[in-house]
């Protein structure tokens, strides 16, 4: 049994039978100008937890969740090497030894094996990195801000002039592997082009059950995306994320 719970933007919990895994939490009140509703997460109290971050972005990575592990000794934080650069002070300025010895760093495209859990990062198209992990029998993919962003249909100059693409070649990775989970972006802010990285994932990986995230709170792109019929075949992996504080049970 699984359980998914989806806290807001791009941030999830995922507990299985042995352990907890949290990706890319940050508090609502980061956001002053954007109404985010999600809650802190409540953690079971015999299972380790580990805490992913893709990337610096405000939008992904809080100093919040090292406050957590003060607490918490079972916790094991597992960043992205861009917030060890941009984010210096990050590991100075009274933190505890302790909880430094917690935190591994990935560079993209690495590997690291950490308490039966295997995990291997992919080159985000952005900042940062991507996840893909292998725990208690599950694969799940952590997106980041891995996506198509260089596109131009109703995108704007900040999105096509920006990013380079490269998102497919990316995506090779995961395309002989069986996904249990995936988390993927599908962010409004591209217009009609916020379909394509989507689409690209649903033709190239074979996954269960695919979770929309990146939105932004517009949950009604979900139904817009899934009323096309260049995904009537998916319709059954694409799971219907329509508020903050969700909980999906998973047998």
């Amino acid at each position: 049994m699984l359980r998914v719970t989806f806290i807001h933007h791009s941030a999830f919990v995922v507990e299985t039978e042995h352990r907890t895994l949290v990706f890319d939490y940050f508090p609502s009140e980061d956001f002053p100008e954007q109404e985010f509703h999600g809650k802190k997460p409540v953690f079971a109290a015999d299972k380790p937890i580990y805490v992913f971050a893709s990337h610096g972005h405000r939008d992904h990575f809080s100093r919040e969740v090292l406050r957590w592990g003060e607490k918490r000794k079972d916790m094991t934080y597992i960043f992205s090497r861009d917030i060890r650069v941009s984010r210096l002070s990050l590991l100075k300025d009274g933190m505890d030894l302790a909880l430094r010895k917690r935190i591994r760093f990935m560079l993209p495209v690495s590997d690291l094996e950490l308490d039966g859990m295997k995990i291997h990062t992919l080159r985000s198209t952005e900042v940062g990195v991507a996840f893909y992990v292998e725990c208690d029998g599950y694969h799940i993919y952590h997106a980041g801000d891995l996506n198509e962003w260089n596109v131009s249909e109703g995108g704007g100059s900040l999105f096509t002039e920006i990013y380079t693409g490269g998102y497919e070649k990316e995506i090779r990775y995961l395309r002989d592997k069986h996904i249990d989970l995936a988390f993927v972006v599908l962010d409004p802010r591209l217009g009609t082009g916020a379909y394509k990285g989507m689409d690209v994932f649903l033709n190239a990986v074979q996954a269960d059950l695919v979770f929309p995230m990146h939105l932004w709170e517009r949950f009604d792109l979900v139904r817009t995306y899934k009323k096309r019929p260049q995904v009537s075949a998916f319709l059954d992996k694409i799971v219907d994320v329509d508020r903050d504080n969700v909980i999906f049970e998973i047998e």
